[in-house]
């Protein structure tokens, strides 16, 4: 969905900033703490990684957020 945007917090600089859809990456592990989101922070810079629900799973997939899907180390 172009335009679409979503509002974030780094965790960094604790700054509230809107991003595009393009800037997100979806990572999807075995297990729901495996699984996240990741963005490069406009303000300062810094690579944020946060753990995404089912909910956020499937707001970003909806939106056409890049996926990829982590294979277990033991696999």
């Amino acid at each position: 969905m172009e335009g679409t945007r979503f509002k974030v917090y780094c965790s960094q600089c604790r700054e509230k900033v809107e991003l595009p859809v393009t800037d997100f990456r979806l990572a999807l592990g075995a297990t729901a703490e495996r699984t996240f989101y990741s963005f490069t922070c406009p303000e300062c810079g810094a690579a944020v990684r946060k753990t995404a629900g089912e909910k956020i799973v499937a707001a970003l997939s909806a939106a056409g957020v890049r996926t990829m899907r982590l294979l277990p180390l033991d696999g």
